[in-house]
């Protein structure tokens, strides 16, 4: 009976704890889509992502030549031809891959690009949204574009026209 009424002391006590407490709601890809330069940096990336893309398939596209030559010159090379035919078609496609890797890789020129172009950006809505968090002393904003488990929420929540205003993208 004692650790019942105890139990049911701490459940109350954390309601009380959390009706206290103010939330409020961002839709960080309705802000991003409203903001003019992130529309441009994204063009930008798109153009040098679609310039190294073609790079790389000019040299998946050499390789590729390169065998079909190969299969049609096989019947007249020696072995020792044959053999340096192959290397230098694995060493083609090995080229297309580390080029691939180069760009588009984890840490690669892409990555590091966007990061450098977007940073900036994303910093600027997060120093808005903070500001506007402490000056209407929120104590959660959650981004219902990447939280995926938030099934309704009210629009009387969400502060994104508010962070689009604080900065300077009036709706």
């Amino acid at each position: 009976m004692k650790k019942i009424m105890v139990t049911c002391m701490l459940l109350l006590i954390a309601s009380v704890a959390v009706m206290g407490q103010k939330f409020a709601l961002i839709d960080m890809e309705y802000i991003l889509k409203n903001i003019p330069a992130y529309e441009m940096t994204n063009e930008q990336l798109s153009q040098i992502s679609q310039k190294w893309q073609n790079e790389v398939e000019a040299i998946q596209q050499e390789a590729q030549n390169m065998y079909k030559t190969y299969q049609s010159d096989l019947v007249f090379l020696s072995a020792e031809m044959k053999t340096k035919r192959e290397e230098e078609i694995v060493k083609k496609e090995q080229e297309a891959q580390d080029v691939k890797r180069k760009y588009f890789g984890p840490e690669g020129e892409l990555y590091k690009k966007r990061d450098s172009l977007m940073k900036p950006i994303q910093d600027e809505v997060y120093n808005a949204v903070k500001e506007i968090s402490e000056d209407k002393g929120y104590q959660l904003v959650v981004d219902r574009a990447s939280a995926m488990s938030i099934i309704f929420a009210s629009p009387k929540i969400d502060i994104s026209n508010e962070v689009l205003v604080k900065l300077g993208y009036s709706k």
